[in-house]
């Protein structure tokens, strides 16, 4: 249909390379929702075929687009964190399996790792300046399942609920990257915690902070250890709010307003560090990168 400028790809994760490829072939600007595909094999070739036609690809990392986290970056950009080094990222649910597609390796690629962890992973990637991962540590482990007798709490349920679950409950891993910084990243669906939490904390050499669940900036000041934290009318991150920025921020693409700060390139490297953790998990050894 040659009146459709651009399309957005919201499929299930194993038709996101298909569905991408075909637009992009048939002239087409894609918005590709997070992960960019299920594999970095796949998401090579999406990002060839993006090259090759000469359309846009951009990839879903709705969280970059959170007031705090655009506040953050901004921060960073203005040398106020220094050399960033270090970074721990969590997004850990004591029972939080949506079930359905999420919890089918075959449509969903993965679990906690692929869903949440990918979002995480991205913010330490995107706000330490987009470093190369060179290696990975990581475990993946499938022990508590549903849970589906659980009573007295209530959780997100994917619109095509069923029990059935062949993905992992937990992730943990460590990534170096060629800049230096070493991120330790965990998620999980279910795991016996006292409660649900969401930990994005980068460390500088000349301050500190944490993303969620405010933005709080830690540095030293006239010898005084100094907390600092900007007035925000969105102090934290909201679905409603980062989306709603993400399609704008795609629209302008297309309109040739902006540059895209979420190209498919970045959605490749995601992947070959999710590829690298489940392979990790498998072998039981480090991963080098490629």
């Amino acid at each position: 249909m040659e009146e459709i400028q651009a399309v957005s790809v919201t499929t299930w994760n194993n038709a996101h390379a298909e569905v991408s490829i075909a637009a992009l072939k048939a002239g087409k600007d894609v918005l590709c929702e997070k992960p960019l595909s299920m594999n970095a094999a796949e998401a090579q070739k999406m990002v060839e075929t993006a090259e090759e036609t000469g359309h846009l690809l951009m990839v879903g990392f709705v969280r970059r687009f959170g007031e705090n986290a655009q506040v953050l970056k901004e921060f960073i950009d203005k040398g106020e964190l220094g050399n960033i080094y270090y970074a721990k990222v969590s997004y850990i649910r004591r029972w939080g399996n949506p079930g359905g597609w999420f919890s089918d390796k075959k449509r969903s690629g993965g679990g906690p790792l692929i869903d949440l962890g990918v979002h995480i992973i991205d913010l330490a990637y995107y706000m330490g300046g987009k470093p190369k991962a060179v290696s990975v540590f990581g475990a993946a482990f499938s022990h508590l399942g549903m849970k589906p007798e659980l009573k007295g709490v209530t959780k997100y349920y994917s619109a095509d609920y069923s029990e059935h679950n062949d993905v992992e409950d937990c992730t943990v891993a460590m990534v170096r990257f060629d800049s230096g910084m070493t991120v330790f990243f965990e998620a999980s669906w279910v795991q016996n915690i006292k409660k649900d939490e969401l930990v994005i904390q980068l460390y500088g050499t000349k301050g500190g902070v944490q993303l969620e669940p405010t933005l709080e900036f830690y540095e030293t000041k006239n010898n005084y250890m100094v907390n600092t934290t900007p007035v925000l009318d969105k102090a934290s991150f909201t679905m409603e709010d980062g989306f709603a920025k993400e399609v704008g921020h795609f629209v302008d693409c297309v309109r040739g307003q902006a540059a895209c700060i979420n190209p498919c390139e970045d959605g490749l490297e995601l992947m070959k560090i999710v590829d690298a953790i489940y392979e990790s998990s498998k072998t039981g050894h480090e991963v080098v990168v490629q």
